[in-house]
C-alpha cells in the first residue's frame, strides 16, 4: 500500500498538483483525515483556457474539486509524447480517474501516517528539489536566445572541439598464429573486395567474420582516427590495431598493412584499410545549434549550483565525518562494506 501510495504522489506532483496536494498537506483538516476545500490550487489559466474555464469544477472528491485548470495543467506539463495519449476522450477520462485515485490515497495515506514514514518523506523532498529547479532553470535564457557574441567567442575557443581528425575504415582478418597470418598476408596484397572478404570468411578466427553481411563487408571493424585522438577509438578495435593503420602518412582505399600485428600472445591480425576522410574543420554554422544547446545547459547547471550554494551557506551546512565513517552498507548475501573502504 505505500508503495503504491509513493508511486501515484510520485507522478501528480510532478505536475501542476503540485501545489494542490501540499496545501492540503499543510491544512489542520487534512492532517485529521478531512479534506479541505479548495480553489483548485491553480493560479495561472493554461494555455488555451480563459480564467473563467480554469476554474469550473471538473470533479468533486468530497469537499474538494479538482478544476478545468488542474487538468490542463496536468496534461500541459506531460512531455509531446505522454500528451500523445490523451487525445481520445476514454483516456483523458482515464486521467482524471488517476487524479482523483490520488486525491483519496494521498488522504488515506496521511491519515495512516504514511506521511511521516522516511522513505515517503524523502521521496517528496525530492519532488520538491526537482520542482524548486524547474523554477530555477526558468530564468535561465534558451539556446535561441544565447547572443551570438557568446556562441562566436565559444567557437573561437574551442576550436580544436570542432576538428575532425583523418579516420580510416578498418578491416581484419584474425588468425591464431603468426605463420597462418604471415600466409595470408601474402595473399592478401593486392586482393579484389571480395577476396579479401573470402580471405576473411574462410580463414579468420574471429566469430563476426561468419556474420551474414555481403562478402566485401566481410570483416568490416568500423572506423579509426589517429592514436591519441579520444573521439577515435573504436571498441572493435585494438590499440595496436589502430596504430598500425596510421603508420603509413597516406593510404588509398585497399591498402593493407605491411606487417601482422600482434595482439598479445595468441591474436594475429592482417588489416586492410578500406576508406578514409579527410580531416575537416567544422563552420560556426555547422555547430551553432550545438554550441547554443551546450551554453543553454551551462548556464542551467551554474544556476543550479549557485542556487545550492547559496543555500548551504544560509543554512551553515555542517557533516560529521566521523560519524558518516561508521555507515556500513549491506549487502544482498547479508555481507557488509565499510562506506569508507568502498572503491572510488
Amino acid at each position: 500500500m505505500r508503495r503504491l501510495v509513493c508511486i501515484r504522489l510520485r507522478w501528480i506532483l510532478s505536475t501542476s498538483a503540485l501545489a494542490l496536494l501540499l496545501a492540503c498537506a499543510a491544512c489542520s483538516s487534512c492532517k485529521s483525515g478531512t479534506p479541505a476545500a479548495t480553489d483548485g490550487g491553480t493560479t495561472q489559466a493554461p494555455a488555451g483556457l480563459t480564467e473563467a474555464q480554469a476554474k469550473q469544477v471538473l470533479a468533486r472528491v468530497g469537499d474538494r474539486t479538482i478544476t478545468l485548470g488542474d487538468f490542463a495543467s496536468a496534461i500541459e506539463h506531460m512531455d509531446q509524447f505522454d500528451r500523445m495519449r490523451y487525445q481520445a476522450p476514454e483516456r483523458r477520462k482515464e486521467l482524471l480517474n488517476e487524479m482523483i485515485d490520488v486525491m483519496l490515497l494521498a488522504d488515506e495515506a496521511r491519515a495512516r501516517g504514511y506521511d511521516k514514514d522516511p522513505q515517503t518523506e524523502q521521496e517528496l523532498r525530492e519532488i520538491l528539489r526537482d520542482a524548486y529547479l524547474r523554477k530555477v532553470r526558468q530564468s535561465v535564457p534558451q539556446p535561441k536566445d544565447i547572443p551570438d557574441t557568446e556562441v562566436k567567442a565559444y567557437f573561437d575557443a574551442h576550436k580544436a572541439d570542432f576538428h575532425d581528425p583523418e579516420r580510416r575504415r578498418l578491416s581484419v582478418v584474425v588468425l591464431p598464429s603468426r605463420a597462418a597470418a604471415e600466409a595470408v598476408l601474402a595473399s592478401a596484397r593486392g586482393a579484389s573486395p571480395s577476396q579479401w572478404g573470402e580471405l576473411v570468411r574462410g580463414k579468420s578466427i574471429d566469430p563476426a567474420a561468419k556474420a551474414n553481411v555481403p562478402v566485401d563487408l566481410a570483416g568490416d571493424v568500423g572506423f579509426v582516427s589517429p592514436p591519441g585522438d579520444p573521439r577515435g577509438a573504436n571498441g572493435r578495435v585494438p590499440e595496436e590495431v589502430r596504430a598500425s593503420a596510421f603508420e603509413a602518412a597516406t593510404v588509398n582505399a585497399g591498402d593493407v598493412v605491411p606487417h601482422v600485428v600482434p595482439v598479445g600472445t595468441n591474436r594475429f591480425y592482417v588489416v586492410r584499410v578500406t576508406s578514409r576522410t579527410d580531416p575537416h574543420d567544422r563552420a560556426l554554422a555547422d555547430v551553432e545549434n550545438t554550441i547554443r544547446v551546450k551554453l543553454a545547459q551551462q548556464k542551467a547547471h551554474d544556476k543550479e549550483e549557485a542556487s545550492i550554494d547559496g543555500l548551504r551557506q544560509q543554512f551553515q551546512v555542517k557533516i560529521d565525518e566521523t560519524a558518516l565513517g561508521q555507515v556500513h552498507v549491506g549487502l544482498p548475501d547479508g555481507g557488509a562494506v565499510d562506506a569508507g573502504a568502498m572503491p572510488r
